[in-house]
């Protein structure tokens, strides 16, 4: 553990008098208020009695590995996990828990102990000690890997040393364990991505393991391990962290969205803008299932939990196979039941709130990952790529289509006829009811000023007011008009690389206003969840 921050983990701890301090016996409890911000779910799966019992070896052998992910992930991104299970008060010790450490991940990283500050940008995958200057002046061709961490050399100097080395106990571990369950596995692509793992966890090369992950269509069960995301790494936003999923298919709820990729070409054609930002031709090679998510170890599992997957992350997969997207439906209903729900129930019109819909909400997420390949990717004025010209206004902007096509098509498949167990009514309610769910995080992320975009526009072109009640009332004809005159405005700034009319409107539309704030407030008090925290495990689901 690095010294300087040895010493903050003890000042931390300090003694019992000190954590003893934030103790408390009483539902007032402030730390035990930021637990209840998690509403505690079980993470099981009916799916699981489709399974054989070879099939149930091989996923409590996932689980032992997922254990060692999540060890890693704290290793990584926090140092000695004891320094917190030693904390005397039970909600603290368990808030730190949920964080991975002493940083409110829901509030820009907060220090929620006395005697940690603010959280080291290096975590522990560089000298905490390290400045710019000196990462720059490094001459090493791998110092930005995802996989390499930063060290020092006795004389101080700095070097590269790859994750299989750096982490070499826990990753010789996590091998032998991935060749059982690879002599374990009957299903031909299963196999053979466990197999190829293994030798990317030896290398540090992922290459081949995630093509064989890509190529992996029949198995019912699925498996992300690995150093995956960059998120934790704020200074130099490049080294990934450990993690884990382990995801059961659901066969035919799966089976029903295949059809859904073959169409992409022609929803793209229906594209609410001008020809010109619609010439570019969606793939449909890349997959589009649903699973049960029974475990999550690591980056996934700290702080607020994700409900669907897009990967790999590398661009030589996306050029040769695409992606896979895996919407995790229970990880969905249960944000949807303790979260979204409520909030609707306490915002929304009574007469409105029937239009709320599980079902709405996970057609709505699932056609937002699908509309990140939708739209326009080359500017049509010579600007060369959108991602390009668009600059810093990049990634919200792209965050907010996909939010506002994804809403369109939902409602032109079921025009289309293509969704049957939902309505157009259903599709927007639940839509602008998930806008307010998501907002609770903050407008500062591209994902928040993507939200809050969305909102205001929508907003402003009538799809909603507020009665006098302060209800929110949907007028459903304005509001599929907003849809489509969004669409095309954000279709339009990015084909023509208009990163000045970009920057200019979403300074003006991209924060929170003061209704809203009131909203937001009236949402917070009443102590609704902002997300949730799992009791999971083999214990769990086998039980």
């Amino acid at each position: 553990m690095n010294k300087t921050f040895k010493t903050l983990a003890v000042a931390a701890l300090g003694t019992t008098t000190l954590l003893g301090s934030v103790s408390c016996e009483h539902k007032d409890c402030p730390m035990q208020a930021k637990v209840d911000e998690y509403a505690l779910v079980e993470l099981k799966s009916d799916l699981v009695n489709n399974l054989t019992e070879n099939e149930k070896q091989i996923v409590n052998i996932f689980f032992e590995i997922g254990q060692i992910a999540d060890n890693l992930f704290w290793k990584q991104t926090f140092g000695d996990k004891a320094a917190l299970e030693a904390i005397q008060d039970e909600h603290a010790r368990e808030f730190a828990m949920i964080q991975y450490g002493a940083w409110d991940r829901l509030d820009n990283n907060k220090p929620f102990l006395p005697g940690y500050g603010e959280k080291p940008a290096t975590c522990h995958y560089y000298p905490q000690d390290i400045t710019l200057e000196e990462f720059q002046a490094f001459n090493d061709p791998n110092k930005s890997s995802w996989y390499t961490v930063l060290r020092r050399n006795e004389d101080g100097s700095l070097k590269s040393v790859w994750y299989h080395e750096e982490y070499a106990e826990e990753v010789n571990r996590m091998c032998e364990l991935l060749q059982q369950a690879a002599d374990l596995a009957e299903d031909a692509g299963l196999k053979k991505y466990l197999l190829e793992r293994i030798q990317a966890f030896r290398t540090d090369d992922y290459l081949a393991s995630d093509l064989a992950w890509m190529d992996m269509k029949e198995s019912r069960l699925d498996f992300v391990i690995g150093p995956i995301e960059s998120y934790d790494d704020k200074f130099q936003e490049t080294k990934t962290s450990y993690e884990s999923f382990i995801l059961l298919k659901d066969e035919a709820r799966s089976k029903d969205l295949a059809k859904f990729v073959a169409l992409l070409p022609a929803l793209q054609k229906e594209l609410p803008c001008q020809p010109q930002y619609k010439t570019f031709v969606p793939g449909t090679s890349s997959d589009l299932n649903v699973y049960d998510a029974v475990f999550y170890a690591g980056d996934c599992n700290s702080g607020s939990k994700t409900i669907a997957i897009n990967l790999p992350n590398d661009e030589r997969v996306h050029a040769l196979k695409g992606t896979r997207r895996l919407q995790l439906r229970n990880s969905m209903k249960a944000k949807f039941d303790k979260i979204l729900m409520p909030i609707g129930e306490m915002v929304m019109d009574p007469s409105q709130v029937g239009f709320l819909n599980f079902d709405a909400f996970f057609w709505n997420v699932t056609f937002h990952e699908v509309a990140h390949g939708l739209g326009i990717k080359q500017t049509i004025n010579g600007k060369g790529t959108v991602d390009a010209a668009m600059g810093t206004e990049k990634t919200s902007w792209e965050e907010a289509k996909a939010d506002i096509l994804g809403l369109f098509m939902v409602c032109k498949l079921i025009e289309m006829g293509e969704i049957t167990n939902i309505t157009e009514e259903e599709a927007i309610s639940t839509y602008i009811a998930g806008i307010l769910r998501s907002v609770r995080f903050g407008a500062a992320s591209s994902h928040g000023k993507a939200n809050m975009m969305c909102f205001n526009y929508m907003e402003q072109q009538g799809a909603f007011s507020r009665n006098a009640e302060g209800k929110f009332v949907i007028d459903f004809e304005k509001a599929k008009a907003a849809m489509n005159s969004w669409a095309d405005l954000i279709l339009t700034v990015q084909g023509d690389g208009n990163y000045e009319f970009a920057t200019e409107f979403r300074s003006k539309n991209g924060g929170i206003t003061p209704a809203l704030q009131a909203d937001l407030d009236k949402i917070n008090n009443a102590g609704i969840p902002k997300d949730i925290r799992f009791r999971q495990g083999a214990n769990v689901l086998f039980e």
